[in-house]
């Protein structure tokens, strides 16, 4: 079946809900594996694509998701600051620049940005265009039309909004907005000229069918740069009993996602630091050819060096 599968996608087919489903049980899990290596070889880019942050406004968030340590809804030891202003992401965006990483996201907590801050963020992005060549990104949570367009004449050319679970998950998740917000903010984005990144969590006590699911609904707005988020359970939030996923799980999830995106970047982003060292090298193999490197917003992020390394060591350019 999976030799079967992997020859169809190959020749061009898209993969069925159903066919996806079945792959990720599949019982020898080195077939899964394999398939998608050659898929990833054949039809993903081969230059590794490094992303890198700033967490440039933290914590105190309106929103309830259960898997941030930012909400204002639950008490965890998370930092709590406004917008850190142009001159630190500056600072911050050269020094990603200067240590070969291509792209730098301007992140901030909460449902959007008020008006005031949402102007500091424009000047930092002009002031970022100005004086860098690095490709800027943002994410700022919830933003209408008028917003993502001014956003994109300053400079931002790529907008980041997690679709985080499948829609048969999300609602018993978050209820302050729905995967139909972010659906529309995505689709704005693309409207004003932007490019969009979206993904989600896995670990968050969903199914694999749940993740079979985000990844369609990934599919049907057409993204083409996923991070793959690991829940990294912490103190304070519904989900800090989680239990961790095994490297195995991770790496079935991150196959089957190659199954269905065969020309996408597949992101390493936040939680990857859980897995062995081994199994974030397989990962590689198997399907990711893109790592959000460096901080991350409230965990422990991989370092920019390493991860150059480990892309090089996998056969990707950087």
């Amino acid at each position: 079946m999976i030799e079967k599968l992997t020859r169809e996608i190959l020749a061009g087919k898209n993969i069925t809900q159903k066919e996806a489903v079945e792959a990720a049980s599949t019982p020898v899990a080195d077939d899964l594996y394999e398939a998608a290596h050659k898929i990833t070889v054949m039809m993903a880019p081969g230059s590794f694509d490094l992303c890198s942050i700033i967490n440039a406004k933290s914590g105190a968030c309106s929103e309830n998701c259960k898997w941030c340590s930012q909400s204002a809804h639950y008490s965890t030891a998370s930092d709590v600051y406004g917008f850190v202003g142009s001159e630190k992401c500056l600072e911050r965006a050269r020094f990603n620049e200067e240590h070969g990483v291509g792209r730098f996201s301007i992140v901030t907590s909460g449902r959007s940005p008020d008006p005031a801050t949402f102007d500091e963020i424009l000047e930092a992005v002009r002031v970022m265009k100005a004086n860098t060549g690095i490709f800027l990104c943002a994410s700022l949570g919830l933003l209408g039309a008028e917003d993502l367009r001014r956003l994109h004449e300053a400079g931002v050319e790529r907008y980041h909004c997690n679709l985080e679970a499948a829609p048969s998950r999300f609602p018993e998740l978050c209820t302050t907005h729905s995967l139909a917000d972010k659906i529309a903010t995505l689709k704005a984005a693309r409207e004003a000229g932007l490019e969009v990144c979206s993904g989600g969590i896995i670990g968050m006590g969903e199914t694999m069918e749940q993740r079979v699911e985000l990844a369609f609904a990934l599919k049907e707005i057409g993204i083409k740069s996923i991070p793959i988020n690991i829940l990294y359970p912490i103190p304070g939030t519904p989900l800090a009993d989680e239990p961790r996923l095994s490297d195995e799980e991770i790496l079935r999830t991150v196959a089957v996602f190659r199954l269905i995106h065969p020309d996408a970047h597949l992101r390493f982003a936040g939680g990857r630091v859980l897995m062995t060292e081994e199994g974030v090298r397989k990962a590689l193999y198997v399907g990711i050819n893109a790592a959000a490197t460096g901080e991350m917003l409230t965990t422990a992020g991989a370092g920019i060096e390493g991860d150059i390394k480990l892309a090089r060591a996998a056969g990707y350019s950087v």
